[in-house]
């Protein structure tokens, strides 16, 4: 996927428009030996045009559109999937979110994601583009019931890097929990601010522009999952990533210098364990190719 190199007048446009407010809810269910999306609202510019069944009936691809195609000061963006017992939902996006920058307040996208026992859930979208001077909040909230299992993974790159842009200005705050029957298993929260000493320092990003982070939930993390995934590859483009985990979920991270190089690690890993995980071999979604 392309950086958009282009700079519109974004502080000026956030003067003249009134902030977007745009919610989705979503709802898989099995039925019969197929996982159909049964419920669909949305309010505002945030859509999933039509469900996909690339795999067979027993997998329900989304592919979520903000057709606007950037978050500016003041957007809310709600995000909120429900993945029924048995049901196996994919959800993608067609391309990268833009963050553009912000001389007011902050954008801000939550998503949420459940998913009922038996079920698999796996978001898996493009990557997020920083802007310098942008204001970000970002959250991701994973709700798991019984034996229920995640891949869920976020990529962030901070700036254009396309066009040589660098996040000089501005802010990213992030945060990611994981919960399972109501107990907190994993939770994270970020700030990242530009300029700080933190996009340079070695325990930092160690200048490089682009990071993500990848979370394998499931009821319990099979030690040989970790071995495959350390196999993969010992690092990527330009950068570095490791692979850790705690009770319920495993963790894969990394730093490169391009969101690109990001996914396809993830991708890569993704590939290699979907059928450890889940069950399925590995699919790639045709938006992966474009």
């Amino acid at each position: 996927m392309k950086d958009d190199t282009r700079s519109p007048p974004i502080e000026e446009t956030a003067r003249t428009r009134s902030p977007w407010r745009a919610q989705l809810s979503l709802r898989f269910a099995r039925r019969a030996d197929a996982t159909l999306l049964v419920e669909r609202r949305h309010e505002g510019p945030l859509v999933v045009q039509k469900s996909l069944h690339p795999e067979g009936p027993d997998v329900c691809q989304a592919v979520v559109v903000h057709p606007p195609g950037g978050i500016a000061g003041g957007d809310l963006l709600a995000i909120d999937v429900e993945v029924g017992e048995r049901a196996h939902a994919q959800l993608v996006t067609p391309g990268a979110a833009k963050w553009y920058r912000s001389g007011g307040p902050a954008a801000n996208q939550e998503v949420r994601l459940r998913a009922r026992a038996g079920a698999f859930l796996e978001w898996l979208p493009h990557e997020s583009i920083v802007f310098d001077g942008a204001r970000a909040r970002t959250s991701i909230r994973v709700e798991l019931e019984d034996d229920a299992v995640a891949i869920v993974w976020d990529v962030v790159s901070l700036g254009r890097v396309a066009a040589g842009e660098r996040f000089a200005r501005g802010e990213l705050a992030q945060r990611v929990e994981v919960v399972r029957d109501g107990a907190l298993l994993w939770v994270e929260r970020g700030l990242i601010t530009g300029a700080s000493t933190m996009l340079s320092a070695l325990p930092g990003l160690a200048g490089r522009a682009a990071f993500g982070t990848m979370l394998f939930c499931a009821p319990a993390i099979d030690p040989r999952w970790l071995a495959i995934a350390r196999e993969v590859g010992s690092d990527i483009a330009s950068g570095d990533c490791a692979v850790t985990h705690v009770p319920g979920v495993m963790i894969a991270r990394c730093r490169s210098a391009s969101a690109q190089a990001a996914h396809e690690w993830f991708r890569d890993l993704w590939a290699a364990l979907r059928a450890h995980v889940i069950g399925r071999d590995a699919v790639r979604p045709r938006l992966w190719q474009t």
